[in-house]
């Protein structure tokens, strides 16, 4: 039971750290790691998935996709513009053609799948 706790606590630690990264990082998504992270923590540390679920950052975010399994139109908006500007700014600044063609592919991929998530009123 300690070492289960202690690898989801390993774990989410590291997923927060990844998810804090992706906020100025285009490639690493912020949302899918700040969700890992609150999951581990429900199961490693009741601390700190309570210092997660109320901080001002996420807290909005975490409860709504805990309870409706949606976002809200507003942050739904700003994921679209802060995706599109991040892997605007990767495409411009990369030499390669394949690298620019698989940074389009996924940006493409992204955006679908933010396109298909429930979204709540503001």
């Amino acid at each position: 039971m300690v070492i289960k706790r202690g690898f989801y606590l390993l774990l989410g630690l590291s997923s927060l750290f990844l998810g804090l990264l992706g906020i100025a990082l285009p490639l690493l998504p912020t949302v899918p790691f700040i969700l890992l992270a609150a999951f581990c923590f429900a199961r490693s540390s009741s601390r700190l998935h309570d210092w997660l679920m109320t901080h001002p950052w996420f807290a909005d975010a975490l409860q709504n996709w805990h309870s409706e399994r949606a976002i809200r139109r507003g942050l739904k908006r700003k994921a679209y513009i802060a995706t599109c500007l991040s892997f605007s700014v990767s495409i411009i600044l990369v030499p390669l053609l394949w690298v620019k063609l698989m940074l389009l592919a996924m940006l493409t991929g992204l955006l679908l799948y933010l396109r298909q998530i429930p979204e709540l009123d503001d």
